[in-house]
């Protein structure tokens, strides 16, 4: 069976203050035995959550990591200083980066690699626009964005990954998609990872990331191929965050 995974993602929010605070009110609200919750927070924040999460339940990712290793790269965070900050996971290819900043399914890839060099588990975000859904090119978007990590990094890497399906017209519009519209798209990428490793796929956690809240949490988790969240908004607010992991 596999274990399910509640992952906030705090985005360009908070302040150190603020941060520490929400952390802090997360971890009071868990028990020492918890597993599965995680919180990727803004760069400048991860190591004061390095510290406060010690021993804890709680596992911290980054938003994002480099798709280079070291170099002439402003800006850039490699994944070896994540892991000196003690990152367990790394965004990869969320939908703001592609639509944003122009990450592309070629450089999302190299960023998945890089992570897993250093013990880093990548999220791996992919989904449709609203165009995209509407012109029924939803799994032709979802295949194609999986099937550029799997041919860069191959498909064992996909044991130490997690997958995040990320409808885009469904976050931070008020829109979410029906527990069965998720479920479809779930086991469409589970199933096509299971034409090349049935063992990967049966195991590998997907997360539905298209505005998950308290109120639709339970009809979501509870969908066969659903084995979990990426939080956004709801994810700002520890009451809100720990209900729905409690939701599971």
């Amino acid at each position: 069976m596999r274990q399910s995974l509640i992952m906030g993602n705090w985005k360009m929010n908070g302040s150190l203050e603020s941060t520490k605070s929400l952390c802090s009110a997360i971890m009071e609200g868990l028990n020492a035995d918890d597993t599965g919750i995680a919180v990727c927070a803004p760069y400048v924040y991860l190591s004061a959550l390095k510290d406060m999460t010690t021993n804890s339940a709680l596992s911290v990712g980054a938003q994002n990591v480099a798709d280079q290793t070291s170099g002439a790269y402003t800006g850039e965070i490699s994944a070896s200083m994540l892991k000196e900050m003690a990152c367990t996971y790394a965004l990869v290819g969320h939908s703001e980066r592609r639509s944003y900043y122009g990450d592309t399914d070629d450089s999302v890839a190299d960023r998945f690699c890089e992570a897993q060099k250093e013990g880093i588990v990548p999220v791996l975000c992919i989904g449709e626009t609203l165009a995209e859904r509407e012109a029924n090119e939803t799994f032709n978007v979802v295949n194609r964005q999986l099937d550029a990590v799997i041919e860069k990094a191959g498909i064992d890497a996909l044991e130490n990954s997690v997958i995040a399906y990320e409808p885009v017209w469904a976050i931070g519009t008020g829109v979410t998609a029906s527990d069965e519209q998720a479920q479809e798209v779930h086991k469409a990428i589970r199933e096509r990872i299971a034409a090349k490793n049935t063992a990967i796929a049966d195991k590998i956690q997907i997360l539905y990331g298209g505005s998950m809240k308290p109120g639709n949490a339970k009809g979501l988790l509870a969908m066969a191929d659903i084995d979990g969240g990426l939080i956004g908004g709801a994810s700002l607010d520890a009451a809100s965050f720990l209900e729905i992991y409690r939701s599971i």
